[in-house]
């Protein structure tokens, strides 16, 4: 601590809502009764008064940093923390050896890494060693799924406490808070619900907002929702166009569709346009969820799929994203059959397990006397002078056999294509019947 610092002069710089309302213990931490309540996953841990490595995911703004900072006071370790944008290899072997250090002389080490998932896969195998002999108690914290961002290594010696976006709950004791630092927000009761909406569960951010709102606010005015929106613009909903939250906002787009929600399709929808996604990475989507999920249940989907995709192309932004909504709406309503996806994905696993035999001699061409000779095209009949169009003769190899990859549902278009089906497999079996009962009355 410097001088200036032990005379408290620092405190009369000016400090961030944000930084002023830091919780000082960790029953002010809110929205985290998960961990932190009398049944908590960190109050039980923190009944034998010592912890192990830790590994904080959740979104910004839920208190993983301050969490880690008043751990360290709980359990008496030196808290170190550095972030893994501005941390490299070298650095890190510094704070290794602090930490080694402050070992010899009986002082236990809690280091924080922010954004931890930023580390490279040989830098996170770094922690390692310092982990297991405890040198360090990490506590390690990221945005983005640790299952896919972090070595298995490190996630084997650490646990995982997942943080939660605030509710409104937990925003509203926020804003009470700033409320008993700067007096009450100069809102209406729709603007209250108009910041709550804007901080989109970020406890930081309705900090910051909150003092953005004593910064535009004239005196003795109130307010209203619009305003609040006009003064302070919008926050973009949280979606990260290459992380975690592309990838659960897409899936979830995608599930509401195949589950035939169309409210909940065009809210994800919606989410990921106002988050700043290419409309054209989801006219490309729900080009593949009208094949993949409606199939031949109604083959128009993909047909307007790609007229949707194409009228996007061709209007742009924002006019052409009304194309993207209509073809969400009808996909979600459209009958589903994930027969052709199926069958398909049957199909090619045959063809990678089976002999590549050549097709029967009866459906290849004999365009020259030799393979007319060889028998090319012997005894194949013209589909469309057999009753029904069907002559029910085998196409697959001989000594594959036929095979049944399609099994069409009952749903939209596909009950007829069932029917269709039918009598083609009748067809078939009939003739093989046939041509097994000749063959035995020859052997006679």
């Amino acid at each position: 601590m410097s001088l200036f610092e032990a005379a408290g002069m620092e405190k009369a710089a000016p400090r961030p809502l944000a930084d002023a309302l830091r919780p000082a213990a960790l029953g002010e931490i809110v929205g985290q009764p998960h961990l932190l309540g009398p049944d908590g996953r960190l109050t039980r841990i923190l009944q034998k008064g010592e912890i192990g490595s830790l590994i904080f995911w959740g979104p910004p703004g839920t208190g993983k940093t301050t969490l880690a900072r008043l751990l360290a006071t709980e359990v008496s370790l030196e808290f170190v923390q550095i972030s893994a944008i501005f941390t490299g290899v070298a650095d890190l072997k510094k704070v290794f050896e602090r930490a080694r250090h402050g070992r010899q002389v009986g002082r236990g080490t809690l280091l924080f890494v922010d954004e931890i998932h930023r580390f490279n896969r040989a830098q996170q195998d770094a922690f390692l060693p310092v982990m297991e002999d405890g040198t360090i108690t990490l506590v390690g914290a990221t945005t983005e799924n640790p299952s896919f961002e972090l070595n298995a290594a490190l996630l084997s010696r650490a646990q995982v406490l997942t943080f939660r976006a605030l509710d409104d709950d937990a925003l509203e004791e926020l804003m009470v808070r700033a409320e008993s630092e700067r007096g009450p927000l100069p809102l209406s009761p729709e603007g209250r619900i108009s910041l709550m909406r804007m901080a989109d569960g970020d406890g930081r951010a309705i900090l910051t907002l909150a003092e953005e709102v004593y910064r535009a606010a004239r005196p003795g005015e109130e307010l209203s929702g619009d305003q609040v929106q006009d003064i302070l613009q919008r926050r973009a909903p949280s979606h990260d166009k290459d992380r975690d939250g592309h990838y659960n906002l897409i899936s979830a787009l995608h599930k509401s569709v195949r589950g035939s929600d169309p409210d909940a399709s065009l809210y994800y929808l919606c989410r990921m346009l106002e988050g700043g996604e290419d409309p054209l990475f989801l006219a490309r989507r729900l080009v593949r969820m009208a094949s993949e999920d409606i199939g031949l249940a109604d083959p128009g989907a993909l047909r307007l799929a790609i007229a949707a995709r194409d009228a996007y192309d061709f209007l742009g932004s924002p006019e052409g994203e009304l194309a993207l909504a209509e073809l969400t709406v009808y996909l979600a309503l459209a009958p589903k059959s994930n027969a052709v996806y199926k069958a398909y994905s049957a199909a090619r696993r045959f063809v990678k397990e089976a002999p590549s035999l050549p097709p029967p001699k009866h459906i290849l061409n004999a365009p020259t006397k030799l393979m007319r000779e060889e028998g090319y095209s012997a005894g194949y009949e013209y589909d469309h002078d057999a009753e029904g169009a069907i002559s029910g003769q085998t196409y697959f190899p001989d000594g594959i056999g036929a095979q049944r990859f399609y099994r069409p549902t009952e749903y939209g278009l596909e009950a007829k294509l069932r029917e269709r089906l039918a009598m083609s497999l009748a067809r078939r079996e009939k003739r093989t019947r046939e041509t097994v009962a000749d063959s035995e009355s020859g052997d006679r």
